[in-house]
């Protein structure tokens, strides 16, 4: 399983940025732009706390099976493996959130002055730090997951969970 590259998360986020940002202009200009939703921030959030749950718990498994506690629980390879892809897939698909609702938000600083776009640019600042919240909670789930360095079949390092 590949790792996901920081350099791509932001190109996915730079990219829709940008896109949502020309296309909030052209839609502003022929009609309504649609506002941002509140429960954006908050369905983002959630995903993030999810996310930091799963490595927690990962993560104190994997410790306490090094450890060779006797009450110690194994973690399921598959299981493991079902984390990091919903991590990436949640990483990947929140830089394309955040992006897009960057843009957004980069248009709305335009109409600060009306009350209710500056509640959108508000709710969509709140929609990009929860983005990368996931992106960071993923990562760190993604990290957890790795496989320990095994020195004697290849001096690489450690490589990710399969």
């Amino acid at each position: 399983m590949k790792e996901l590259r920081i350099r791509m998360l932001a190109g996915v986020f730079v990219v829709a940025g940008v896109l949502s940002w020309a296309g909030a202009r052209l839609w502003n200009s022929v009609g309504t732009l649609p506002s941002v939703p509140l429960a954006a921030p908050i369905v983002l959030a959630l995903i993030a706390v999810v996310l930091l749950a799963t490595a927690l718990s990962i993560r104190a498994r994997l410790k306490a099976q090094r450890e060779r506690r006797p009450e110690a629980k194994g973690v399921d390879p598959l299981m493991a493996a079902r984390a990091v892809v919903f991590g990436q897939s949640s990483a990947l698909v929140a830089a394309l959130v955040a992006g897009m609702y960057g843009g957004t938000g980069v248009f709305l600083l335009e109409l600060l002055d009306i009350p209710a776009r500056r509640d959108q640019a508000v709710y969509a600042g709140l929609s990009v730090v929860a983005g990368i919240a996931v992106v960071a909670a993923a990562l760190f789930l993604e990290r957890v997951c790795r496989l320990p360095e095994d020195d004697e079949h290849n001096g690489t390092g450690a490589a990710p969970a399969r």
